[in-house]
């Protein structure tokens, strides 16, 4: 057994298809229909499946590194600069972007970010303060009282509307209601 072999959504629904195609239950061009492809590109994504099985469904650029990378020398360079001159301020990546173009060290801000988290220079973590914080209740009975009321039909349609006072002492916590 040779492995495992990883494949996206996209390459699965291309081998249910190109397997279709194959035993006759779809012609390529309802193949190519449904994946979205020319005809011309169906019969080479079946024909490269007839020849080399599953894998020949797989991305070939899976696996390998990204043509827009950094090079190396450039990414120990600015993690170097960024512990030697930044890491005591905790800086965000955003402003230490700036300051290392400053020096000459061009980058993006998402790059760095991604280079400070997988280096462990620096960690995620949202700024929010509390959402509400507790009043101390009050010393003494009387200090603060609360009053609300609520006009509302309390008897019924066929009775006037009547309003419900309700007072509450913060100290104690002591209720009194009024209905006027």
């Amino acid at each position: 057994m040779e492995g495992h072999l990883l494949m996206s959504l996209k390459e699965l629904r291309r081998k249910r298809v190109c397997e279709d195609v194959g035993t006759g239950r779809m012609t390529l061009r309802e193949g190519s229909r449904q994946l979205g492809l020319s005809y011309r590109q169906m019969l080479r994504v079946y024909q490269r499946y007839g020849s080399e099985g599953v894998k020949g469904l797989v991305h070939r650029n899976r696996g390998r590194p990204s043509n827009r990378r950094k090079a190396a020398a450039l990414r120990t360079k600015v993690l170097a600069r960024y512990e030697e001159r930044y890491a005591d301020y905790e800086l965000g990546p955003t402003l230490a972007a700036e300051k290392l173009a400053e020096e000459g060290l061009v980058l993006d801000h998402e790059t760095l970010r991604r280079w400070l988290l997988s280096a462990g220079l620096w960690k995620k973590r949202r700024k929010r303060r509390a959402h509400r914080s507790r009043r101390e209740r009050k010393a003494h009975f009387g200090e603060l009282v609360q009053m609300d009321g609520s006009h509302h039909e309390w008897f019924g349609t066929h009775k006037a509307r009547c309003c419900l006072i309700n007072m509450v002492d913060d100290a104690t916590g002591i209720t009194e209601g009024l209905l006027a």
